[in-house]
């Protein structure tokens, strides 16, 4: 069986901890790095409800997206972060969060969403970071029928847009809150962008802009990547029982 310090050097290797953004807390966040991994969890966020179902398995590991914590000072159970950190300490059960580093990470969030989508990345959307992706689908689709792909292959249950009034081509895709990538989207020749977060500032640039914008939740948007994860612990460690989340989905619900 693994060892929590050997999946996370696995991890480290697909998506390096050292092109994280600077505001970032990734990484072996919680846990004893020599425990053994028979069964591992995989979750977009450490939630109360997949620690719970964490528990229940058995799991000595959780590997997910969004860190548990950022700036914690304090472990009580005074507060939602420190509460969690407890329960997985009071557990056994390590975490380990791999944030915008998986999201630049070749093969991860943002190749994922592209793929999800039907489109072929070429190229990088915020080249100081490496987040978001460039691509093209194969063939012209009128944007009502995008929608329906979008709200479909995300399982969203609701999507908030602008119609630029062009089909869809040429394709930006952000996982997570990009709305501040309309500009790079209309600049690198794309008729749409696919993202989340997105605020009201953002949809009139992209009115002025005549670019097509839908926001399709943040959960949404990323968690495309709980699969990718989850083949490649399975693949590189095969001895080790390696689960997604069956708890965890979206949050933000439509009237």
């Amino acid at each position: 069986m693994p060892t929590v310090g050997e999946v996370f050097a696995f991890l480290n290797e697909k998506a390096p901890v050292a092109r994280k953004m600077d505001f970032d807390n990734v990484g072996l966040l919680v846990g004893r790095r020599d425990r053994a991994v028979k069964r591992a969890l995989v979750s977009l966020d450490i939630t109360d409800q997949v620690i719970e179902e964490a528990a229940a398995l058995g799991a000595e590991l959780i590997v997910s997206h969004h860190p548990i914590f950022f700036s914690l000072k304090t472990v009580t159970d005074g507060d939602m972060d420190g509460s969690r950190v407890l329960a997985l300490a009071e557990g056994g059960i390590a975490a380990i969060c791999m944030h915008t580093n998986l999201d630049a990470a070749q093969g991860g969030v943002n190749d994922a969403l592209m793929a999800a989508l039907g489109g072929h990345a070429e190229a990088v959307l915020e080249p100081d970071t490496g987040i978001g992706r460039i691509g093209t689908l194969q063939a012209e689709t009128p944007f009502a029928d995008f929608l329906r792909l979008v709200k479909e292959a995300l399982r969203s249950n609701g999507l908030r847009y602008h119609d630029g009034g062009r089909p869809v081509k040429r394709l930006a895709v952000c996982g997570g809150s990009g709305g501040g990538d309309v500009g790079l989207a209309a600049e690198a020749g794309c008729d749409t962008l696919v993202t989340a977060d997105v605020k009201y500032h953002q949809f009139l640039e992209a009115k002025h802009l005549g670019l097509n914008l839908i926001d399709a939740d943040h959960f949404c948007t990323e968690n495309v990547v709980v699969p990718v994860l989850h083949r490649w612990l399975k693949e590189a460690f095969p001895d080790a029982d390696v689960r997604i989340s069956a708890v965890h989905g979206q949050t933000a619900q439509f009237y």
